[in-house]
């Protein structure tokens, strides 16, 4: 299993109060198990009402809600913004959230006072014209880097972990013992523990600041499509046949998904240019230094991990 984060009290003059959006997901939710854990107090963004917990104060509000954005960063020593749109009807929703709200916290940080401000977003937005996902993460980071604050950009690849429901799709095809691939390519992954890991241990190191990171799972070259689907089949006790879908044919199964499903369509056309792209390893140079943080999770052993975590929680049958 993931070990946890050793528990105490951080140094002195370290950050202790951390305002974090997107505690409600699936990255931020195990940050908010991790940091307390690490020493920090939180204080997270929420749409509806939290009952309290000890070490995490919630705060009503939203991100197009500038007066609770200010709540959420009064008292703060470090912004941590990881609320986003993943899924969306059109570039405009993707504008309106993943830009449109990056930039109402780091204003809310600003009026408060807040100067640390680490961004998560996505190895998307190396390649912006492929997806008006990465197009707009794209923005939002360059919004960050022209903020004036003490900034720290993270694009993590795919991120896996008790909890995913992106990745959880190949679990249940290689369950069912066949798994649905893109064409040919490679791409890098890490697991939810390690990319938060990274994410506090950036906070008090000044030689982060002004630097954006794509971190992984160790992993030089990435996985190739094939390899990764029949490890992560490995991992849940199967065997699975893959399937290399043409690009042709995803984009007929995107008219249909949009034909049937019109607005609520998951399988856009950009997605499919996304999902095609034969590159999303990390950036060999981006790697966050050895000297602050290193992966610790070996991914075959993550993904049985978070297999038997979908089986307990009755995801994955």
């Amino acid at each position: 299993m993931v070990a946890p984060l050793a528990p105490g009290r951080r140094p002195p003059g370290a950050f202790q109060t951390l305002a974090v959006t997107g505690g409600t997901g699936f990255v931020g939710g195990h940050l908010l198990r991790m940091a307390p854990a690490a020493g920090h107090d939180v204080r997270a963004l929420t749409r509806g009402w939290k009952p309290p917990e000890p070490e995490i104060a919630w705060v009503d509000g939203a991100l197009d809600r500038s007066d609770s954005l200010v709540k959420l960063c009064q008292g703060a020593d470090a912004v941590i913004h990881i609320a986003g749109l993943i899924n969306g009807r059109d570039r405009a929703a993707f504008e309106k959230v993943n830009v449109g709200g990056t930039a109402n916290m780091i204003d809310a940080a600003r009026r408060a006072g807040v100067r640390r401000f680490i961004h998560i977003s996505s190895l998307a937005a190396r390649e912006p014209e492929l997806s008006d996902y990465g197009w707009s993460k794209m923005k939002s980071e360059r919004l960050v880097a022209a903020s004036g604050l003490d900034w720290t950009i993270v694009r993590p690849p795919a991120v896996y972990g008790p909890g995913d429901k992106e990745t959880f799709e190949l679990f249940r095809m290689a369950r069912r013992g066949f798994v649905a691939l893109p064409p040919p390519g490679r791409f890098s992954i890490i697991h939810v523990a390690d990319l938060c890991r990274l994410i506090l241990a950036i906070l008090d190191q000044p030689d982060t600041t002004s630097e954006t990171y794509e971190p992984d799972d160790g992993r030089l070259d990435g996985w190739e499509h094939r390899h990764f689907a029949r490890t992560l089949a490995q991992a849940i006790g199967r065997r699975a046949a893959t399937l290399s879908v043409p690009r042709l044919v995803m984009r007929g199964a995107s008219r249909l998904d949009r034909l049937f499903r019109r607005g609520n369509a998951k399988l856009t056309a950009d997605r499919v240019r996304y999902f095609c792209h034969p590159d999303w390893v990390v950036t060999a140079g981006r790697r966050p230094p050895a000297a602050l943080w290193a992966p610790e999770v070996d991914t075959p052993i993550g993904l049985r991990d978070t297999a038997e975590w979908y089986r307990r929680e009755g995801w994955l049958r």
